[in-house]
């Protein structure tokens, strides 16, 4: 897939396909990347907060053999992090236009996992 010029290696969902999924019901594991501030606005539910910055030293928190959802503010930070996962070996797809776009339900922090 390509975007801006570039080739990604990884694929990515619409903020209106993952509401879509989510409104039937899938079982999804989704990863919200943002900073600890930004996730206080409102996170989606079920969704699992790991900053950014943490992934590195939090890979062993993921399962190789599932596939992930990465989610941030408009979709930059979570495609950074979707490529260094994915060049470890790690299923994963980013939610391009992030939180910006984001026209489901959120919820605090504290109430989703």
């Amino acid at each position: 897939m390509k975007k801006g010029g570039y080739i990604l290696s990884y694929k990515t969902i619409t903020t209106d396909e993952l509401k879509k999924m989510l409104d039937e019901g899938a079982n999804l594991d989704l990863v919200d990347v943002r900073e600890d501030e930004e996730v206080e606005e409102g996170m989606i539910p079920k969704a699992k907060h790991i900053k950014m910055g943490d992934i590195p030293e939090s890979l062993d928190q993921f399962d190789k053999d599932k596939e992930y959802i990465l989610i941030c503010r408009s979709g930059n930070r979570s495609g950074k992090v979707s490529q260094f996962m994915h060049d470890r070996g790690f299923k994963v797809v980013n939610m391009e236009g992030g939180m910006l776009e984001w026209e489901g339900e959120t919820q605090p922090k504290d109430k989703c996992v």
